[in-house]
């Protein structure tokens, strides 16, 4: 995708060919046509649109995570993968059976359907790197050109994988993005031998869960992207939120230290932590069961976020002082904590600080009490 600098070299381009065109096979899904393909970066700039009308406004948070995760192919070289990209066409293009090539005219553009974020991620990159590129070649930097020459094309010739639905109306587009985006999805084989080149507390929740005893009564369910199946007590993604509010009090959102650098000694220190952590749930709350109140998401995110305050109030996570708090457990009246329809009621951030500003409280009032310098001792 190199710039055009002038009328003729845009005709040049042109004379190759009148279409735009994707090497593609030609199938159904979910009784509709579609073409699964690869292609480089390079191709999908040139012919993808976004309809603000199907697609949500992007979230800078999102797109700067993603940034820094195509950063690590760029910069450091490691391996990194995205799930496909899926495309409408809107009934344009053409597709030739013969030779499994689905032509597009150069005015014609495929709609996004899922991936707006990966794709503004490589856009947002693609764009700085032109801006260094031209400041570069102002200040003659030769070697800087060179590296940030190279940098470019690694990242046009990315693959994506691409599944483009050729005839469905922005209705259809919007139903289908919804349906993506709220449906649990098992992860592919690809992705989860990717997972070590995932964030700190990505990494962190597979050790646990795969490692510590603890997860083996908890049940975690590692298998799904979203979401968990009925056997299963934790979804991934819950234990992930959970390790971020115990030690940073923070919702995954807020998380600070969620890098994909980090020191191996670091991840292993704190793994131990929450090992200890959920031992100590295990040890002072009743047997996990679904249905039981205190082993629901927004209670569990509640008690981290207690605990992580509790733990830190001399400046540095104390061991000693979260086995202290832990022992107000068995003294707490879950059902006291919401009233009414609350518990279904009120927005899930709501819930949870509801939860926690109960067990704070309660914590503040009743420790001197119930915390006996024996049970301490023991």
């Amino acid at each position: 995708m190199d710039a055009i600098s002038s009328l003729s070299e845009l005709l040049a381009e042109q004379k190759h060919s009148s279409f735009v065109e994707i090497p593609g096979v030609l199938g159904q899904t979910f009784g509709q046509a579609t073409i699964a393909a690869t292609l480089p970066m390079s191709k999908l700039f040139s012919i993808y649109e976004v309809d603000l009308e199907v697609q949500r406004a992007i979230i800078p948070r999102n797109l700067s995570k993603l940034i820094d995760y195509i950063n690590l192919y760029l910069e450091d070289r490691q391996p990194i993968y995205f799930p496909g990209i899926i495309f409408s066409a809107r009934g344009a293009g053409h597709y030739d059976e013969e030779n499994n090539v689905f032509r597009l005219q150069p005015i014609e553009k495929l709609y996004v359907v899922d991936g707006q974020h990966r794709l503004a991620a490589f856009q947002r990159i693609m764009e700085t790197l032109q801006s260094q590129m031209a400041r570069a070649k102002d200040r003659r930097e030769y070697d800087k050109m060179e590296e940030i020459t190279e940098k470019l094309r690694r990242l046009y010739a990315f693959p994506i994988s691409t599944m483009t639905y050729i005839d469905i109306n922005a209705r259809q587009e919007r139903q289908l993005f919804s349906d993506i985006n709220k449906l649990p999805r098992k992860i592919g084989g690809n992705l989860a031998v990717l997972r070590d080149q995932r964030r700190f507390y990505h990494v962190a929740a597979t050790e646990l869960a795969t490692k510590a005893p603890a997860m083996q009564t908890l049940t975690v369910d590692m298998f799904s992207e979203r979401g968990k199946a009925p056997e299963y007590l934790f979804s991934y993604h819950l234990l992930i939120e959970i390790l971020v509010a115990l030690f940073e009090g923070r919702m995954k959102s807020a998380a600070r230290n969620n890098g994909y650098q980090y020191e191996e000694k670091e991840l292993q220190d704190q793994v131990s932590l929450a090992a200890s952590y959920f031992n100590g749930l295990l040890h002072y709350l009743p047997t996990p069961a679904k249905g039981e109140l205190v082993w629901s998401e927004n209670i569990q995110i509640a008690l981290a976020l207690f605990f992580h305050e509790e733990a830190t109030k001399t400046g540095k996570f104390n061991r000693y002082a979260l086995e202290h708090a832990l022992k107000i457990l068995p003294h707490l009246n879950w059902n006291a904590i919401y009233v009414g329809d609350e518990k279904d009621r009120l927005p899930r951030r709501s819930r949870i600080m509801k939860a926690y500003q109960y067990i704070k409280n309660f914590y503040q009032e009743q420790n001197v009490f119930l915390i006996s310098d024996k049970e301490d001792a023991g």
